[in-house]
């Protein structure tokens, strides 16, 4: 369906609107009382968050377009049924749904809820990339948060192994200046190493240099997390759940990412829930795993 399908089946004038965005496929703009927030249908990458009374949260970077080949670094792509390349040599980087258009499935609001719910199914298409049998339903709201919920289901007669992962890009004044809170204590791989490191991180986690920390989570319901900007005075609380694996990166100056500036590197970092690293999880015939991510920004001043 086009945009103005979209708005003719589930939109809502000032809360739910449907528009014309990446690549000629249609994006979402939720909005309440709280704040707004634009999900592209493909590859349900949430491009924007805006709470009332705030400076955006997500970085996008100055190219604003792409097709379905290219990676995007900005929002929140999401990574399915691999985060990363490790997993499967067979997958593509952070796997095939990100290059996949999303259905809508519904959306509804409230006085403190605006929300909409995308799928995306097994066809012929991605059983020529993955040859498994699946359902997955991504719901986005905005309320006092930005709350993310990605569930897989297994739609199939065989189990089948699969991680997965949210990539969130978080809008920041300067690099430098910005730590990282609530992972103090834990182990973790230093990808830029390529090692794992001699110990578990003491304290907040400085960004003064490239960073790609992978980090192992306690086997607890809830983790969370906080990006202190002192240059936007301000932080940003990520609190997330069914996620083994936490992942902050920055790429710092080394080499070219083809959608960024040669200063976009100053201008965020990243802070995902990853289900599994390097493995995978089972998904047994008629389960369906969840993770959950809310996002909330809070003044400091």
């Amino acid at each position: 369906m086009n945009a103005e399908q979209l708005n003719s089946r589930f939109g809502a004038p000032g809360r739910i609107v449907f528009r014309d965005g990446l690549a000629g496929y249609p994006e979402v703009v939720i909005a309440c009382q709280y704040g707004s927030a634009a999900i592209a249908l493909l590859g349900a990458n949430v491009l924007s968050y805006r709470p009332t009374g705030h400076s955006p949260v997500l970085f996008r970077p100055e190219k604003r377009d792409h097709n379905r080949g290219e990676s995007f670094h900005g929002g929140i792509p999401v990574c399915w049924p691999q985060f990363g390349n490790r997993f499967s040599k067979n997958l593509p980087q952070h796997g095939f749904a990100r290059k996949l258009v999303f259905e809508v499935r519904g959306t509804e609001y409230s006085e403190e809820k605006t929300e909409v719910t995308l799928g995306l199914r097994s066809n012929d298409e991605t059983r020529k990339l993955w040859p498994h049998d699946f359902d997955l339903e991504y719901r986005v709201s905005v309320t006092m948060k930005l709350n993310l919920s990605f569930k897989t289901c297994n739609t199939g007669t065989e189990p089948f192994d699969f991680n997965c992962g949210l990539h969130p890009y978080f809008l920041l004044r300067e690099r430098d200046a910005v730590t990282v809170r609530g992972l103090a204590g834990d182990s973790y791989f230093d990808g830029v190493a390529g090692a794992p490191a001699a110990e578990p991180l003491a304290g907040d986690l400085p960004l003064t240099s490239e960073v790609d920390h992978i980090f192992d989570l306690p086997e607890e319901s809830k983790h969370e997390f906080a990006i202190i900007d002192p240059g936007l005075d301000r932080a940003i609380a990520l609190v997330s759940t069914g996620n083994l694996k936490t992942v902050v990166w920055n790429p710092g100056q080394r080499g070219s990412i083809a959608d960024l500036g040669p200063d976009d590197w100053r201008r965020f970092v990243c802070v995902e829930p990853v289900s599994e690293w390097p493995g995978g999880r089972p998904l047994a015939p008629g389960e369906t795993y969840e993770l959950v991510a809310a996002i909330q920004a809070t003044l400091k001043g």
